[in-house]
């Protein structure tokens, strides 16, 4: 999937940035430069997808006003799908919307997503001097799994480990859970699927330390870009 033509531009595109952010930090952070690179560029290329993040937001508020008018129409005629069905077409289009508004923005993301994260963990055509790099005394390259000594676990990763959880955390609190509330005609079995939010503690103990620095400044953005637009977007 890398060496993807377009996908394998993109990756180099974002490596000669990459490059040039840490180069110009490297005299006032020091061999914080790459992390605070990789921070830096998750920053810019997420205030290019914000007009996306607008729509699947503006998606979701529509999704939530005819919520209660869906589940009637599925009170009212479960036993009849056909009848379900169009009542459900009507009330879409009344509303000016449809049951794939709020994912068509998230996939036209997921290219430059794929990218960016090959990027952090080395897939990229050609040798990836991002990798060599230190970050808290830790080789950008380096995995926990690979850098645990016994049952001692080097500080950054641990820190790492610990800030992914928070904001997981925060995101099934504030933005997954009221979501839930919103649409309560979702099947039980979401509630589950909430936790999945975890799943980020898990991938960074088994990527490079670039990528889990990535998924942290990723899933940040992510968090506080849902919490705001959800306030400052009219209903």
């Amino acid at each position: 999937m890398y060496t993807f033509g377009p996908i394998a531009a993109v990756i180099s595109m974002l490596s000669a940035v990459l490059a040039a952010l840490t180069t110009t930090l490297t005299p006032l952070a020091g061999a914080l430069a790459a992390g605070l690179a990789i921070v830096g560029l998750t920053v810019a290329v997420r205030l290019l997808l914000l007009p996306l993040g607008v729509a699947q937001v503006r998606a979701e508020k529509q999704r939530a006003r005819i919520a209660p008018r869906l589940a009637e129409i599925t009170k009212r005629h479960g036993k009849n799908p056909e009848r379900m069905l169009a009542e459900q077409r009507r009330v879409y289009t009344e509303a000016g919307t449809s049951p794939l508004a709020g994912c068509l923005p998230g996939l036209v993301q997921i290219p430059l997503v794929v990218a960016l994260y090959g990027l952090f963990i080395g897939a990229g055509p050609g040798e990836e001097p991002l990798l060599a790099h230190t970050f808290g005394g830790i080789e950008m390259g380096s995995t926990l799994v690979a850098s645990v000594e016994g049952l001692l676990v080097p500080p950054v990763f641990a820190a790492l480990l610990v800030l992914l959880a928070l904001v997981a955390w925060a995101n099934r609190r504030y933005v997954v859970l009221p979501m839930m509330r919103e649409n309560p005609a979702q099947p039980p079995m979401l509630a589950a699927l909430s936790y999945m939010q975890f799943m980020t503690v898990v991938i960074a103990a088994f990527v490079p330390l670039a990528a889990g620095i990535y998924l942290f400044a990723s899933t940040t953005w992510a968090l506080a870009e849902k919490v705001v637009l959800r306030r400052v977007l009219p209903d």
